[in-house]
Formats: structure tokens, C-alpha cells, sequence
């Protein structure tokens, strides 16, 4: 019988150029994955993850296929209690200090019309960024559409007024557990109106009316958000950007406020 062959194990070879690597590992990596939801629901969702860790200068590489079996270990539930663990056993398994997880999906809401109270799904993107090692981190991070009716607009027109959908993207650092769908309520909130699936003809009349009795400029959908992270003590620290897709321009409307608390 032959003997079996040794695989040379390439990656954990001497490197001599003396570099260390901050991060490497895996991107875009589609896997499913199951999110908690408020109501004490899960939901199934497909994530995009990118997953890395440091690497020392002596290594010439890392092994990509341990980020897949980390991954695999967790029955695809991905949250602020399993993302820990999953940084930890990167860092041990790959012998790093530091390790590194993004993921992007999107969150499904059933949601009501204002009037009718039709429903349909909403989708919302979201994703976790967390780091482990030297340093702990974890950010929620979201997309959230809103109506925004332009006050200047309003005051300076006989009758009507323009709008637009803005896009709120939003990161924050929170304070124990926070719930996406928390943040999400706080944003779609401080807009003019809010965004629904599915709309009837007394919903449009009501959303339409609702938007033109609370104009927002861009600086003003900022400013409502950010007084609405600051009173929330869940929140420590946050990212907002505002982006409006003018109606009636040929550019977008753009503000951004940072806080740590």
C-alpha cells in the first residue's frame, strides 16, 4: 500500500519582506443566515460577509477555508450574542490578534398602509460590523427610504410642492442590545412621510396630505435623527448620512452628522 502524501502546507511558510497584513481573509461570501427579530421572531435572510483577521509578517498566507468552517458552525444564527464567538474562534484558529466581521442582508417588516391598512413586505438593508481582539467593536448598520417635501418649495409656490425619496444610512454603536427594527422606527419617524408597500387611494391621499404639513429640508431629516439617536440611551455613538433624490433637480441634497456620546 502506498503511503499517503503530505500536503505542503504553502500559507504557513516564512515570509521574508518583513510586512505585516492588517486584514485578510474572505469577501462577498453569500451564505444564509437566520436574524432575530423584535417580536421574538427569526427570520431567514441571505447574508454577504466579508470576514478577516490580522496576519504577522513571517506568514506568507492565511487559511481561507477556516473563515467558511467558522461560518458553518453556528447554524447560520447571526447576532450580537453569536458574532463574539465567531470572532473569537477566528482569531484562534487563524492565531491572529485581531479579527474582523462584516455582513449586509436585508430585513423584511409586514407593514401597514396608513388608511387602509393593507398590508405588504418592506425590505430594509442592514448589517453588523464587529471587531475582536485589541480592540471590541460592534456597529449595526442600515438604509431606511423616506418621503421628504421640500419646506422651501412650500412656502414659495401658489399651490403644490416637490419631494423626493431620501435614503438615510445610518451606523450605530449601541449599548447592550438594540433592535434593527428600533432604529429603523426612529428614522422613518423624523421623515416627511414615511415609505409602504402597498398604497390605496385613501393611503396616498394621506401620505401626500401628512408630507405637505411636515416639510424637511435634508438639514432638517438629519438634525430629527440625530435628536432622536441622542435621546436614546442605547445609543453611544453613531454615523448618519441623508441623501435626497431631488425631484426637480439634476443632483442629490447630502448632510452628515457624527456624534460619540
Amino acid at each position: 500500500m502506498d503511503s499517503p502524501t503530505t500536503l505542503v502546507d504553502i500559507q504557513s511558510s516564512r515570509d521574508h519582506r518583513n510586512i505585516s497584513i492588517d486584514k485578510v481573509g474572505v469577501r462577498k461570501v453569500k451564505y444564509p443566515m437566520v436574524v432575530r427579530e423584535r417580536d421574538n421572531g427569526k427570520q431567514q435572510t441571505v447574508g454577504e460577509f466579508t470576514l478577516t483577521v490580522d496576519l504577522p509578517h513571517e506568514f506568507k498566507g492565511t487559511h481561507m477555508s477556516r473563515f467558511l468552517e467558522i461560518l458553518g458552525e453556528h447554524d447560520c444564527v447571526v447576532s450580537w450574542e453569536t458574532i463574539p464567538t465567531i470572532l473569537t474562534k477566528l482569531r484562534e484558529r487563524l492565531h491572529a490578534d485581531t479579527s474582523h466581521l462584516e455582513v449586509k442582508f436585508t430585513l423584511f417588516r409586514a407593514k401597514e398602509a396608513p388608511v387602509t391598512k393593507k398590508v405588504g413586505m418592506m425590505g430594509y438593508e442592514c448589517g453588523f460590523i464587529a471587531s475582536g481582539g485589541k480592540t471590541e467593536d460592534f456597529w449595526l448598520s442600515l438604509v431606511v427610504p423616506v418621503t421628504t417635501l421640500c419646506p422651501c418649495s412650500k412656502e414659495i409656490s401658489d399651490y403644490g410642492a416637490h419631494n423626493q425619496r431620501g435614503y438615510v444610512t445610518v451606523k450605530v454603536q449601541p449599548s447592550g442590545m438594540l433592535w434593527l427594527e428600533d432604529v429603523i422606527d426612529m428614522i422613518e419617524a423624523a421623515g416627511s412621510a414615511q415609505l409602504y408597500p402597498v398604497l390605496k387611494r385613501p393611503d396616498e391621499k394621506f401620505v401626500t396630505e401628512q408630507a405637505y404639513n411636515n416639510p424637511r429640508f435634508v438639514e432638517d431629516m438629519v438634525r430629527e435623527v440625530a435628536l432622536a439617536f441622542d435621546a436614546n440611551d442605547r445609543i453611544l455613538a453613531y454615523e448618519i448620512e441623508v441623501e435626497n433624490h431631488e425631484s426637480i433637480h439634476d443632483h442629490n441634497a447630502y448632510a452628515y452628522i457624527s456624534r460619540r456620546k
